[in-house]
C-alpha cells in the first residue's frame, strides 16, 4: 500500500480507511518502532506513524493473521 506521506497522524490513517481500534492495536504493538505520542507527557497528544514501518508491521501481521487461521480438514 502506498501512502501519501512518511509520516502520518492517526486522524490522516483514519481517513485513508483504517480504523481507530486498528491504529491502536498497532501503536500498543508489542516492539512498535514506527508509532509514537508527539508528546508523551500529554495525555491528548496526537499519535504520528512512520508509514514505511506502519506498513512492514502490518504486512508481518497480515501474514501471522493467516498462520493463524484453521485450515481445512
Amino acid at each position: 500500500m502506498e501512502y501519501p506521506k512518511p509520516i502520518m497522524k492517526l486522524s490522516e490513517l483514519k481517513k485513508m480507511g483504517f480504523s481507530e481500534e486498528y491504529l491502536m492495536y498497532a501503536y500498543r504493538s508489542r516492539g512498535n518502532n514506527f508509532a509514537s505520542k508527539n508528546n508523551p507527557t500529554k495525555i491528548n497528544s496526537s499519535i504520528f506513524f512512520d508509514t514505511a514501518g506502519f506498513e512492514a508491521w502490518r504486512q508481518k501481521d497480515i501474514k501471522a493473521q493467516v498462520a493463524a487461521m484453521p485450515r481445512g480438514r
